[in-house]
């Protein structure tokens, strides 16, 4: 359980510290290429949920997305306590990125009333819509625990 606290720890720091630098450094909608043609920095302040879903919302009604946040999180530490107490390194790597991203964004929303996203990936006129390492965290924890449920399926 110390090794999740702390990669998610490490998680919430590097994800808070690259906000601070781009809400420093960056006006909102400006856009800095990284790699042509690709990747740029954006400063992206959403209101909704993952990839902008309820961004919509009026601004009275933000709190349901900061709920709906707090029951997501509620949902992951059931999952975590059914998932770490048999499993292994990966197991533990995972929950750990997925805790250390909602946290992260959840600080912003605490703070901002809206996540910080700045990645913006964009090929021949396909746009993913901006993320940030919080959202990156979450992704890459999902997709092992994925992984691991399909692997324990085929092998149980």
């Amino acid at each position: 359980m110390i090794r999740v606290l702390a990669l998610g720890g490490v998680v919430v720091v590097l994800d808070q510290a690259t906000k601070a630098a781009v809400l420093s450094h960056l006006a909102p909608g400006a856009r800095v290429d990284v790699v042509n043609g690709f990747a740029t920095l954006t400063l992206v302040m959403n209101p909704g949920l993952a990839f902008g879903l309820l961004g919509g919302v009026p601004i009275g009604w933000r709190w349901v997305v900061g709920l709906l946040s707090l029951v997501a999180l509620a949902v992951l530490a059931r999952v975590a306590l059914r998932v770490l107490p048999g499993g292994s390194g990966p197991d533990h790597v995972a929950v750990g990125l997925i805790f250390g991203g909602a946290i992260g964004n959840l600080i912003d929303r605490l703070r901002f009333s809206a996540v910080v996203d700045f990645v913006d990936l964009h090929v021949s006129g396909y746009h993913w819509p901006a993320f940030n390492v919080a959202d990156s965290s979450i992704t890459v924890g999902v997709a092992l625990l994925g992984l691991r449920l399909l692997l324990q399926s085929r092998h149980p």
